[in-house]
């Protein structure tokens, strides 16, 4: 019998889902139209913001993950690891491996067969191993190709939880906020040390999940979120900027940089979980955030299929930069989004629904 609580719905966190997934689109659209040859357009420091949206991705799932565990725990005293594991499968896995076979039949088959040279840095086996192992961050080192290489974050999540799952089974409940400011603090330290740089090579940024796991905690306490409330909009205002300016990465070096962007997506979770933002708390905007794992998972096949048709486009066509660059945009969102849809639909959601039942068992 499973012992998972269900969680109540927590605002906003859906649909900020989204815009993180478009930030690492617009991040890649100008760097693939740069290695094509393409005229390309990131003046703005919002098409430099990929990684810190798939930070922030990383927080979010340490904010629900932790949550779900945590009450777990509080109520029954236990944790059910083989329910919150068959969970994860369900939810990672038919899309996860989906999109590496795709990728290496890509890189492997699909480009050699239409005549374009891709330099593979790797061994075929060594490559479907690490990838298979949830090792994608370390793979992703030898440059496989867009479509793969996209999958190393995912890879990071699931490490942390093979980690964290079994910890939550092990610790008394009132000793979890103590081990995961310990943990947050040590490890961060550990990986900015020069001793172990590999941390840092693969890009183990497991800290993030778990601080935003103490602000999931400590966010139920009443006097918490009455702070909360208080600092609500210095917050939020710090957020936007954060995304839409180089303000911070500009005047912050890296450690700064990356403790600053923890406490913050951290505290920003936190907040935008109190109470509905209207903008936010839609249909479209609640539904956009569901598909957004496909949308992280399925714009470097966009991309591809974009840039195949304009080089067969651009030679016999005399299209503008400023058309192009808008169409290549235009095109890449709307196919990963339309494609992104079918697939939560009528491949996902088979998977989301035996999820739910284990839930519910």
């Amino acid at each position: 019998m499973s012992t998972s609580i269900k969680q109540k719905h927590i605002p906003n966190l859906t649909p900020i889902r989204f815009f993180l997934a478009l930030l690492v689109v617009i991040y890649h659209i100008p760097q693939f139209s740069n290695n094509r040859g393409f005229p390309f357009f990131n003046d703005l420091a919002i098409f430099h913001k990929g990684r810190e949206a798939v930070y922030m991705f990383f927080a979010l799932s340490g904010f629900l993950i932790i949550k779900q565990l945590f009450i777990e725990k509080k109520k029954t005293g236990t944790v059910n690891l083989k329910g919150f594991y068959i969970r994860r499968i369900l939810r990672i896995f038919p899309l996860y491996y989906l999109i590496l076979i795709i990728g290496f039949l890509y890189y492997q088959l699909i480009l050699p067969h239409l005549g374009f040279d891709f330099e593979n840095n790797y061994d075929l086996i060594t490559g479907i191993f690490l990838s298979v192992c949830f090792l994608p961050n370390v793979f992703a080192t030898f440059s496989p190709g867009g479509i793969l290489e996209i999958l190393w974050s995912i890879g990071i999540e699931e490490q942390f939880y093979l980690l964290i799952a079994p910890l939550f089974l092990l610790l008394p409940v009132k000793r979890v906020v103590f081990f995961l400011g310990v943990f947050t603090t040590f490890y961060f330290l550990v990986f900015f040390s020069e001793q172990f740089i590999f941390f840092r090579k693969y890009d183990m940024l497991y800290y993030y999940f778990s601080f935003s796991g103490i602000c999931a905690i400590l966010w139920n306490k009443k006097h918490i979120q009455r702070t909360i409330t208080i600092m609500r909009l210095p917050i939020l205002v710090l957020f936007i900027l954060y995304f839409v300016s180089d303000i911070f990465s500009k005047n912050l070096n890296d450690i700064i940089y990356h403790a600053f962007s923890v406490l913050l997506f951290g505290f920003t979770i936190a907040v935008l979980a109190v109470k509905p933002i209207r903008f936010l708390e839609n249909k479209v905007m609640n539904y956009l955030g569901k598909i957004s794992y496909g949308i992280y998972m399925y714009h470097a096949i966009a991309m591809q299929s974009v840039g195949f048709l304009f080089l067969k486009l651009l030679p016999k066509f005399k299209i503008n930069n400023a058309l192009t660059i808008i169409t290549i945009n235009v095109l890449v969102i709307g196919i990963t989004i339309t494609v992104s849809h079918f697939s939560y639909q009528y491949f996902e959601k088979y998977f989301l629904k035996m999820k739910r039942k284990t839930r519910n068992n």
